[in-house]
């Protein structure tokens, strides 16, 4: 006689009880406000104070500069020359290209007026300089930097990047993978109406790239190109408060990365992160809708 042992299954866990638009509206609203709490906290620390000092040794290009900065490299975030990277000890890698800027210096001339008369007069000169961005570039043995952002590294990208890049398919956009050099993430190229992400991310970091990525679509930033320039770090500072909530709500911390990084593009201020809840919030809430869209059948189902 042949006796059978029933295996016993373990019990399923219980699915979380969804959250109400309103609840999802209140998490999300929370999220927000914990960026301007957790810049406040990092303003008043050494890693703030240090990165200061390395941002202080950069020149304020002019807008045209910044045009021509972008255009080459639409990523690009700290730009300087060869000899002065060295001197914040780091070195452009081999094999880098450039990036073009206008230069600026007077050159002393002496020419002779109506009267035969000698004069000396200054003429403006612009010569073409080569710059490079940090990320075409390494540290040397022995140097510390000052980075107030961290990457991420979950195994975990929710399908956020697959979900976006249909939704973005619909809007006219291609997303592509590259393996960017330098450690560049990811850009949106307006021109070719496409989101880049690159390869060497992790499946989290990766997610919150492209919910970065298709803030800066859904907010029409990178519909002009020379009003991204003048207010790019309040775009950016938006564009990654986007990423932080959404991220909050699907389930994963960007904090790591986000914080520091808001802290720099908002120059630490909180009250301007603060003054962008109403866009970030809407934004956060159209890219939620997306990833999760029962959140659009409720929302129906409450207004009738």
């Amino acid at each position: 006689m042949t006796t059978t042992t029933k295996t016993r299954r373990p019990a399923k866990k219980a699915a979380a009880p969804r959250k109400s638009i309103e609840e999802k509206k209140a998490q999300a609203a929370a999220l927000h406000e914990s960026i301007a709490t957790q810049v406040e906290a990092l303003r008043d620390s050494d890693r703030w104070t240090a990165f200061l000092a390395f941002a202080s040794a950069f020149h304020a290009y002019s807008l045209n500069n910044v045009l021509l900065i972008l255009s080459q490299r639409p990523d690009a975030e700290r730009v300087a020359g060869f000899r002065k990277w060295q001197g914040l000890g780091r070195q452009v890698r081999k094999g880098e290209k450039a990036v073009r800027i206008f230069g600026y210096s007077t050159k002393k001339v002496t020419e002779e007026d109506e009267n035969g008369e000698s004069q000396e007069k200054r003429v403006a000169r612009f010569p073409i300089l080569s710059v490079f961005d940090i990320a075409q570039t390494d540290l040397v043995d022995g140097a510390t930097d000052p980075s107030i952002v961290e990457d991420l590294t979950g195994a975990d990208g929710y399908g956020i990047v697959d979900a976006l890049s249909a939704y973005l398919d619909g809007e006219g956009w291609t997303t592509s993978h590259q393996d960017l050099s330098g450690g560049r993430n990811g850009y949106s190229d307006p021109e070719g109406r496409r989101v880049v992400i690159g390869t060497h991310l992790s499946p989290e970091h990766a997610a919150k790239t492209m919910i970065h990525e298709t803030a800066h679509v859904l907010m029409g930033h990178v519909d002009d190109l020379a009003e991204y320039a003048e207010h790019r770090g309040l775009m950016e500072t938006e564009a990654e408060s986007v990423a932080y909530v959404v991220a909050g709500l699907v389930g994963f911390d960007t904090s790591a990365y986000s914080v520091g990084y808001v802290a720099g593009w908002a120059d630490a201020d909180v009250e301007l992160i603060r003054s962008t809840a109403a866009r970030v919030l809407a934004t956060a809430h159209q890219i939620a809708a997306v990833l999760d869209p029962e959140d659009d059948d409720t929302d129906e189902d409450a207004a009738n």
